[in-house]
């Protein structure tokens, strides 16, 4: 071959005797097919094949497969975040005229994207107290396609009885949904307990490094997984190579980073609630946690994200102290190594479980740090914070 050839045709190198424990990184877009009639054939290769580059790698294939042995599911697939991977989900299960029930204490932009996006396309939303439990039944309704759950809740923290909605929704031919993104399945696995499908946002503990951003479907049901890849490919969806073996490499540490935040996260709650600026500690492994038996029953143990409401009167300096800390980072998001806090305000975000604390909230994610350094950096952020005179 010429020069011109030879520089765009890689040549063949053997293999033999190599053998690597890093996952590789198979980058395409273009996949090639050995003959015409293979690639006349290729959509007979179905969702799990290779066909275009978009549709998956051996690379993201990987990582589906571990993470439908760590779920107990038999089908998983990786979009570019976990709102998208939500928002995919509503999409391929609802159709103009039918709703979905989605508890009071949901990540706010699930809300968003049943207001914004769903509503004016048809579909309906309503939404539910996160402890009904069984009661969730009353609501279903002919046009309930999908119950979604949050457990526990973002910031909140409530820990809802899941075998209980699933049973309900289950009786009446009704699909659940879980966002497991607190717990991971090393913590609790929703499909073992009859949850349809669990989403997880895999940019936080999986990730585990605050530099990717990925999110999952994992589901035993053939025939909806097959709908979900559809509806992934009609919208162009797809996850870059390289995030999936970050990804991939996150995983294999993320037992011993859950497993030492989530040590660091139930001692600073228990020591929290003697602070003087402290009003509530919310925190799944509390016993006052609302739903804190459901924790201990599914649960296998706790991860690193909590929230502590503020006495009232001790926010006024709250933005000048929390620019004073020097181990915490102020940041949305979690399950990096860096720990991270951020104020956050629940008076308007609820329908029918009014918020009644008066006094500002911080959720707090614990990293990797020395956990008397995080001490330290907490305890006087939250000392600075009582008014001079109060006795605290």
């Amino acid at each position: 071959m010429r020069d011109l050839t030879q520089v765009v045709h890689h040549p063949q190198v053997s293999e033999q005797g190599f053998a690597s424990l890093a996952v590789p990184v198979y980058r395409a877009s273009t996949i090639i097919f050995d003959s015409a009639q293979a690639y006349a054939d290729r959509k007979d290769r179905g969702p799990d094949g290779y066909s275009y580059g978009l549709h998956g790698t051996p690379t993201t294939k990987m990582l589906e497969a571990q993470l439908s042995a760590l779920e107990q599911a038999d089908h998983s697939v990786i979009l570019p975040s976990g709102q998208a991977a939500i928002a995919i989900l509503f999409l391929t299960i609802c159709q103009a005229g039918d709703e979905v029930l989605i508890p009071d204490n949901a990540y706010p932009a699930v809300r968003g994207f049943c207001e914004d996006y769903m509503a004016p396309r048809g579909i309906g939303h309503r939404i539910y107290d996160p402890m009904i439990g069984a009661g969730i039944g009353d609501m279903i309704g002919p046009s309930t396609r999908l119950i979604w759950t949050e457990s526990p809740g973002s910031t909140s923290m409530e820990v809802g009885d899941l075998p209980a909605i699933a049973g309900a929704a289950r009786v009446r031919g009704v699909l659940t949904g879980c966002d497991n993104t607190w717990a991971t399945p090393l913590l609790f696995k929703p499909l073992t307990i009859g949850i349809d499908v669990a989403m997880e946002a895999l940019t936080k503990y999986v990730g585990g490094h605050s530099d990717l951003l990925l999110g999952s479907l994992s589901l035993r049901d053939r025939s909806w997984y097959e709908r979900i890849r559809s509806t992934m490919r009609m919208l162009g969806i797809g996850v870059s190579p390289e995030d999936c073996a970050l990804a991939l490499r996150g995983i294999e540490t993320m037992g011993v980073r859950i497993g030492h935040i989530g040590r660091i996260s139930t001692d600073f709650a228990h020591r929290l609630q003697s602070m003087p600026a402290v009003a509530k500690v919310l925190h799944p492994a509390l016993p006052d946690c609302s739903g804190h038996d459901h924790w201990k029953r599914d649960f296998a143990g706790a991860s690193g994200v909590f929230s502590i409401v503020l006495e009232p009167g001790c926010d006024g300096a709250l933005d000048t102290a929390l620019g004073d800390l020097r181990v915490f980072a102020i940041g949305a998001s979690w399950g990096g190594s860096r720990s991270l806090i951020a104020p956050m305000s629940l008076d308007r975000a609820r329908t029918v479980t009014p918020w009644l604390h008066e006094g500002r909230l911080l959720r707090i994610s614990i990293g990797l740090e020395d956990p008397a350094d995080l001490w330290d950096d907490l305890s006087r952020l939250l000392t600075s914070l009582v008014p001079a005179g109060s006795g605290g």
